[in-house]
This record gives C-alpha cells, structure tokens and sequence, in this order.
C-alpha cells in the first residue's frame, strides 16, 4: 500500500472516529446513515486501492444504503 493510501485511510477513519462523538443529539437514523457513511468510505477505499472515486462512491452508497435501515428502527 502506498503512502498516499494510507493517508486517505487514516483520513477517513479520523473523520469516523470524531464524527462519531458528536452523535449524543442525532437521531437513530442519522446515526444509521453517519455509520453506513463511514464504513462505505473504507469499503470503496479498500476495493479502489485508495482511489477517490471509490471512497467517495462508497461512502455515498453507504451512507443511502444506512439511512434506509435506520428509518426502520423507532
């Protein structure tokens, strides 16, 4: 893996991390959405090789595929 790889990984799990302290106020659905957000981001990073793209799409794809679940739960 190169550098710049493991940047965008470190970047996006950072993001995840404190992204994650700030879920006292959210609600169950935002928090579903937030949580498919990050782990979308890292799954298309890691599919991608690191690839922008591929972080970004998976966190898009993520983030709709969480939000629909949580709308589920009450």
């Amino acid at each position: 893996m190169t550098k710049i790889n493991r940047v965008a990984i470190s970047v996006v799990m950072t993001t995840f991390l404190l992204g994650s302290v700030g879920c006292a106020g959210m609600s169950s659905r935002d928090k579903s959405t937030a949580i498919g957000a990050g782990v979308g981001a890292v799954g298309g990073a890691v599919l991608t090789g690191g690839g922008v793209l591929g972080t970004v799409g998976g966190a898009a794809i993520g983030g709709i595929i969480g939000n629909q679940i949580g709308k589920d739960k009450k």
